[in-house]
């Protein structure tokens, strides 16, 4: 029979599999996984292992047995997904105490099926069957990522395919291979972007405060215009209200049609109305 399984001893003295190809009760094509042959080479040595999963999925009881002997053997249990673990696959995945994902793997989880013939009867008998499956499915998916079991049931129902980052955000892995160091390097880019902007102009508000009229002024002086202010002892007044006989105050000063008084100033007042033009 060809296995989709090899042992291979690592250099720390641990034991890796990789596993690989469908998972059934029984070979049929020579390539699957069958849980008679796995506890086989599983009991054939001792200490820590390391598995590393590409596989489609396959029968679920099958799977169900491969995780229970995993969950039940004495050394620690690494799981590696270097490329995908589906449907009952994924169920295998979950029996690892640490469980990594390749930045470019998947992991896949849907409801159970099945094909069913017969009566009335038979029919309602294979729904029930398929529900007690999930919900049996449900408890290892749960035991790995801490879900509740309504949030693992949408998820399954919905067939959920989830990369490397969502799955450790989900809980369903741990880690992402080879990314032990990136935090941290993201961690020092974010602070040195973070001290650009700080030198950056405009960032505080406080010393970018801008003045409508102090603008407006700058700009009639650029334009050779005078500043507005009265002159001292000049009878314009300053007043924001109006002038106005009415007022019992002197008129106001005679204006040119370029806009000045005759000492060529401009009146406090038509200097107010150009601001407030430009506010």
């Amino acid at each position: 029979m060809k296995k989709f399984w090899n042992w291979i001893h690592n250099e720390a003295g641990g034991r890796v599999l990789r596993l690989e190809g469908p998972i059934d009760e029984e070979s049929f094509w020579g390539d699957e996984a069958t849980p008679k042959a796995f506890r086989e080479e599983l009991e054939s040595g001792e200490g820590d292992i390391t598995i590393w999963i590409n596989s489609p999925g396959g029968n679920v009881f099958a799977a169900a047995e491969i995780y229970t002997m995993l969950r039940d053997y004495k050394g620690a249990v690494t799981v590696k997904i270097d490329a995908i673990a589906a449907s009952a696959a994924s169920v295998v995945a979950m029996a690892g105490s640490r469980v990594l994902m390749s930045p470019v793997a998947m992991l896949m989880l849907h409801d159970p099926s099945t094909i069913a013939y017969g009566n009335t009867k038979d029919m309602e008998r294979a729904i029930h069957t398929l529900n007690e499956v999930k919900e049996s499915i449900i408890n290892a998916y749960a035991a790995k990522s801490g879900l509740s079991h309504s949030r693992i049931s949408n998820l399954m129902s919905n067939e959920t395919w989830m990369n490397a980052k969502k799955a450790v955000e989900l809980g369903f892995a741990d880690e992402i291979l080879f990314d032990a160091e990136e935090p941290e390097k993201e961690e020092e880019g974010g602070e040195e972007e973070t001290e650009e902007e700080e030198e950056k102009p405009g960032i505080h508000l406080e010393a970018q405060l801008y003045s409508t009229r102090q603008m407006g002024l700058t700009i009639l002086n650029r334009l050779g215009v005078n500043s507005g202010k009265p002159p001292e002892n000049s009878p314009v007044d300053t007043h924001p209200e109006p002038l106005g006989p009415e007022d019992g105050k002197p008129p106001a000063p005679a204006i040119r049609m370029d806009g000045t008084t005759e000492d060529g100033s401009v009146p406090y007042l038509i200097l107010e109305k150009q601001l407030e033009c430009l506010k």
